[in-house]
């Protein structure tokens, strides 16, 4: 049966995350529908990672196993055709060997979160970013993230409801740049906890707002509480941009 690894792109906005749930509209859900009135097949489908309710993707991967041996030009095509209008796309599709898993054979997964920080309101990319009206030091919030790199116990930056069998985790990158108006958030790593990424990016906001020093970041790692965390970022400026096999 062969296997086919989709590269997909969404606008999480009117979704309820990535994975099906037994409530609500979730992206693969609106997936595994299309391919299953393309194929005829019923399929269930897996992807690299579960992102939550209102974050997007531009490189999210999934593998799924068809019965015929379509061109991976059609499978793209039809199953595009299959989710319109539904603010899902698969961006390629190609075929894998048989062990080939989205989830599992990830080595490396990227997110991007965007800031846009100014006064006026946002009309381009209302749902897409976190508007942050008071002013921002993006130099300081990148010197404070670089105590996150490496290895380290991330409790303080992890849900209540993680399921991951540790908290450790081993962050590559955690880069914070401006262009113009927006502040990108870039973090790397194999895998992350839940909501690691957005609890990371609301406590650096903390930073450059002067609230926190990089000490207190520092500090805020190492109690490992979950109450040492700033407010939570929201999920509208999160993006996965890419998975690493």
């Amino acid at each position: 049966m062969p296997r086919y690894k989709l590269v997909i792109e969404y606008d999480g906005t009117p979704f309820v995350g990535w994975q099906f749930q037994a409530v609500g509209d979730s992206v693969q859900q609106r997936l595994e529908d299309a391919i299953a009135r393309f194929s005829g097949q019923d399929v269930r489908i897996q992807g690299a990672g579960r992102t939550d309710a209102g974050v997007h993707a531009t490189h999210q991967v999934a593998h799924v196993d068809l019965e015929k041996d379509w061109p991976t030009d059609t499978v793209r095509d039809a199953v595009n055709a299959h989710l319109r209008p539904a603010p899902v796309a698969i961006l390629s599709a190609s075929r894998v060997p048989d062990d080939f898993n989205a989830r599992m054979s990830a080595v490396g997964r990227h997110y991007l979160y965007r800031i846009v920080n100014r006064r006026p309101p946002v009309a381009l990319d209302a749902n897409r970013v976190w508007q942050v009206k008071w002013a921002l030091d993006a130099e300081a919030m990148h010197e404070a993230a670089q105590a996150l790199v490496g290895k380290h116990d991330f409790t303080t930056f992890r849900s209540a409801d993680c399921q991951a069998l540790s908290p450790v985790k081993t962050l590559s990158r955690l880069d914070v740049e401006r262009i113009g108006d927006e502040i990108r958030v870039y973090a790397s790593a194999r895998s992350f906890l839940h909501h690691q990424v957005r609890s990371m990016v609301g406590s650096l906001q903390l930073v450059g707002a002067g609230r926190w020093s990089k000490r207190d970041l520092e500090d805020a790692l190492g109690a490992r509480q979950r109450s040492r965390c700033g407010a939570m970022a929201p999920s509208c400026g999160l993006y996965l941009i890419g998975v690493d096999y």
